[in-house]
């Protein structure tokens, strides 16, 4: 029963570790991030540039296999590339070396006199729970809950390594005599070093029992140098295992990294070794040597500092398998063509704006179908609720992100190149309709997260509510598809046709709104159903909003009145008495509300 309850405890640990990993992803990915975004692109898209920073940071935090994780989440959150990744793993492979050569010069495992024992994880873990629950219940500025939760999520995936190492702490006796039992049998010792390893998930911790082992009994180079080189495979396996749980492919891609580099740098390693004993340069004197903790450590220090030197040039190599091993997911056909469409920004464009602009506005169309698409799945669970169309929108809304980021970067980037007052209005037409498309993809998202939140209450709409709903819904979908052929055609007699159905479908809503809270009053309605049949009305009026965004913005093209002046623009044409636009109003009001009136108000 023992074995039982150790693999409970180490299963646990495990989930804690998980857990926290992505409490920190989803924390970052909510962060305002930026400005943190732009700093770690400027840090590693070169690759000396992440090693360093990598080095750095696992020397800081003790951990390669924290660090690697924590990148691993930060790829997941989109604050780096798998590319911009690479120098990072690189890096952090040496950073525990190093660490480890700084706690036994300054003997900090003897008392808490040097400032580096701080940093120990059995520190960090409850101090950076501590930070985040304070900023979570007793701070209450905008940010304080994102920062919170990426350092609750720390904190956790940093207690569940320590929980982990405990429970493998108990088998010290039996994992040194591993280690040590193969002195004449290098293969077998390199898998010692691969399996304990495997098992502890922390080399420094491994390396510090063969240290133990050489300040008692002593071992020897030959006896060890195996071990050593397996234990530098063996502590990327666990994070491979770890990080690939749940994972997005060019998360997959960092962990795999990691496994690829640490073949490279093992067999350069006993590439070493063996020109060593051929040349003479590892003679037999050195061979046989006794070597005490310091020696272990600078054997293990060198195994991983001169492979990095020597292999950091090869990272586009190291890319390259990876991506040949870790195969991009299924991808839909529209993600395909939205995607192609973001390939589309090159870099070397921009200083042709008129060109260049053409790339972005094929990206908008692509993040007009990915808008449509998703509102279109949002109306689809409100009438029949499926759980996998879920998923589905959370990929269209991360791409639309993603191209929403990439194209308002391109055009930027570009600003300097612009000197024509055509591609400037092009320009800032272009970057006011991406915002307003990338929002009614957060709308459609809000929608669904109120179906999500309803049918976890176990409520349904009624009959008469659901029936609002369809009129509601078909003007916006209407309004839409008059926005989306109004932006495709740059057709300005199609842009007039949008505010006076924006003005009915503010009439709708205010009018069903008015018809809801007669049915909560005389308790025809819970209040459950009620809030969330209000957020759902009002995720749709403002898809309505920036669809009359769109229009005004179009029509700017033709009338330089407009620009800077929309507010303005808009309250004129609603209360001037303009003919054409009351026409447009009463039609669609006669339409919609025809329908309307003929639902009872109950």
């Amino acid at each position: 029963m023992a074995i039982v309850y150790q693999a409970i405890a180490f299963l646990g640990g495990l989930a804690m570790f998980l857990y926290g990993m992505q409490v920190m992803g989803d924390g970052l990915k909510s962060s305002s991030g930026t400005a943190m975004k732009n700093a770690l692109a400027k840090v590693t898209n070169k690759p000396y540039m992440g090693f360093i920073f990598g080095m750095l940071v696992a020397c800081i935090i003790q951990s390669s296999t924290a660090t690697i994780v924590i990148t691993v989440g930060l790829v997941g959150a989109g604050f780096m590339t798998f590319h911009q990744s690479i120098g990072i793993v690189l890096g952090a492979n040496v950073g525990t070396a190093i660490t480890a050569q700084i706690i036994r010069l300054m003997d900090v495992s003897s008392g808490t006199d040097s400032i580096l024992y701080f940093f120990k994880a059995d520190n960090l873990a409850p101090l950076a729970l501590i930070i985040g629950i304070v900023m979570i219940m007793f701070i209450k500025s905008g940010s304080s809950k994102n920062i919170g939760n990426i350092a609750c999520g720390f904190g956790v995936l940093f207690m569940g390594l320590i929980y982990m190492s405990d429970v493998v702490s108990g088998f010290g006796d039996s994992l040194s005599n591993l280690l040590t039992a193969f002195e004449n049998n290098y293969a077998l010792g390199f898998l010692a070093g691969v399996g304990v390893t495997g098992v502890v998930q922390s080399s420094s911790a491994v390396v510090g029992i063969i240290q133990s082992i050489a300040s008692s009994i002593g071992v020897t180079f030959k006896g060890i140098f195996a071990v050593v080189i397996g234990v530098n495979i063996g502590d990327c396996l666990t994070t491979y295992l770890v990080s690939r749980i749940g994972a997005k492919p060019n998360q997959r891609r960092t962990a795999v990294v990691h496994v690829v580099y640490n073949v490279f740098a093992a067999a350069l390693c006993i590439l070493i070794v063996i020109i060593g004993r051929m040349t003479g340069i590892l003679n037999d004197e050195i061979w046989t040597s006794t070597l005490n903790s310091g020696g272990v450590a600078n054997l293990h220090g060198f195994f991983r500092l001169v492979p990095a030197v020597a292999l950091l040039p090869l990272t586009g190599l190291f890319e390259k398998i990876t991506v040949l091993i870790v195969k991009d997911a299924p991808v839909a056909e529209e993600d395909a063509a939205a995607l192609n469409a973001l390939s589309g920004l090159d870099e070397r464009l921009i200083s042709t704006p008129s060109i260049a602009l053409d790339q972005v506005e094929n990206c908008v169309a692509k993040m007009i179908d990915l808008a449509r698409h998703n509102f279109a799945a949002c109306v689809s669970q409100i009438y029949d609720y499926d759980p996998t169309r879920d998923e589905r929108i959370k990929q269209r809304e991360d791409l639309l992100d993603k191209i929403t980021d990439a194209t308002n970067n391109y055009i930027i980037a570009m600003s300097q190149y612009v000197t024509r007052d055509k591609d400037t209005k092009r320009q800032n037409y272009n970057l006011k309709a991406i915002i307003c498309f990338e929002r009614i993809g957060d709308l459609a998202v809000n929608i669904t997260e109120s179906l999500q939140a309803m049918r976890a209450s176990g409520k349904t709409f009624s009959e008469n509510a659901m029936s609002e709903l369809r009129i509601l819904i078909d003007a916006s979908q209407e309004i839409l598809d008059i926005t989306t052929e109004a932006y495709l055609r740059q057709d300005v007699t199609l842009a007039t046709q949008v505010e006076p159905l924006e003005e009915v479908i503010d009439d709708l809503v205010e009018d069903m709104n008015a018809r809801h809270v007669y049915r909560m009053v005389n308790k025809l309605c819970d209040p459950i159903r009620g809030i969330h049949f209000q957020n759902i009305l009002t995720n749709i009026e403002h898809v309505s909003d920036k669809c009359s965004d769109v229009a005004v913005y179009i029509l700017e093209s033709d009338n330089d009145d407009i620009v800077g002046n929309e507010h303005a623009y808009l309250h004129e044409l609603h209360h001037s008495g303009n003919k054409e636009y009351l026409s447009m109003y009463d039609e669609n009001y006669k339409i919609y509300f025809d329908k309307l009136n003929d639902i009872p108000v109950k």
